[in-house]
């Protein structure tokens, strides 16, 4: 994603539906079934999927900006259609929602991860480094830590952890010491442009064309809204929730998600061998993996922010779910969520 240095003014709100033909085409099966999409947004997967079902179809949205919950249910961008409905939550809890709703499976699922373009671009957010707002980073806005209070809590080596784990920064303990530095000579950091600057203070080389403070955003974002846990437990629900032959097509923006959603997909499409039965079939597996897929060129220049976008699409088998993997009782790392 292209960025810019910190301003007091922001553009209008537009969004633009990154691989938008390609995930919808992923998740599609039948003009009549029932689909799931876990990150409504502004609803531009959800309107193209509506355009493509029956009478008889269905479509669920869930997201837990409350932003995006209002912006489908009034003003212009409402989306008026009888066979829609959308929940404000995480897609964490997809199968509690879709439970509740009396649906036992669905056809679809999709899921778009990370922050989008209306998020990014409002400085109240506090998303981005290209304008000066206060430091909140909260996707659902009505519960949760801002970043600006966990900065204003955590010690060292609880904020080094972060950046490191999260953003993949290299100079995670400068960037972390500085910050604290700060707060302890009375002056913590509350918002986006204080924060930007303290890492430029803090980095000592730059990559060509990349904000320094890149890392440290995505890595506070990240934190902040238990974006990796969540992603986790959002894959297992939709596995639970997919019938044989419905598909589950997740876009990724970084290497920390698709990493996830990857391995994901690969434990439940393996083949696996009985080694005590050398010649015998592979056992079943629940997911067979479908697809990957990135942007075209020319949807890379119509919106750059598509870059590193990675599509991966599965299909469920009819092979029957493992048995749940027990909850792990340990104790959280330093840096955890609390």
């Amino acid at each position: 994603m292209s960025e810019q240095s910190p301003s007091s003014a922001a553009p209008a709100f537009t969004h633009t539906t990154v691989l938008l033909h390609e995930t919808v085409d992923g998740a599609f099966t039948t003009p009549d079934g029932i689909y799931v999409d876990g990150t409504f947004g502004r609803g531009g997967h959800s309107r193209l999927l509506l355009s493509r079902l029956g009478e008889k179809g269905r479509l669920i949205g869930i997201d837990r900006d409350p932003e995006a919950v209002a912006a489908a249910t009034s003003g212009p961008t409402r989306v008026d259609d009888p066979r829609f409905h959308i929940c404000h939550s995480a897609f964490a809890d997809m199968a509690a929602q879709l439970d509740a709703l009396g649906v036992d499976q669905v056809d679809g699922i999709l899921l778009d991860l990370g922050v989008s373009s209306p998020q990014i671009d409002n400085p109240e957010r506090g998303f981005s480094f290209r304008f000066d707002g206060p430091l909140d980073m909260r996707m659902d806005t009505t519960r949760g830590e801002s970043a600006a209070d966990f900065i204003a809590r955590a010690e060292v080596d609880q904020l080094a952890q972060v950046i490191r784990d999260y953003g993949e920064e290299r100079f995670a303990l400068p960037i972390a010491k500085a910050l604290v530095a700060r707060r302890e000579g009375g002056r913590p950091v509350r918002t986006t442009a204080e924060l930007s600057q303290v890492v430029a203070g803090a980095v000592k080389t730059r990559e060509p064309g990349k904000d320094p403070s890149t890392r440290t955003f995505q890595a506070l974002r990240i934190f902040v809204n238990a974006e990796l846990e969540e992603l986790q437990q959002g894959l297992k629900a939709a596995l639970s929730k997919l019938k044989p032959g419905g598909r589950l097509a997740v876009i990724s923006f970084h290497s920390l998600e698709d990493r996830i959603v990857k391995n994901f997909i690969a434990e439940h499409s393996k083949e696996v061998f009985d080694r005590r039965a050398p010649f015998a079939e592979p056992k079943p597996q629940p997911l067979r993996a479908i697809a990957r897929i990135k942007p075209s060129e020319a949807e890379v220049a119509a919106n750059p922010r598509s870059r590193s976008s990675i599509l991966r699409v599965a299909e469920r088998t009819d092979a029957p779910l493992p048995p749940p993997v027990p909850e792990d009782t340990g104790k959280r790392k330093k840096g955890g969520r609390r």
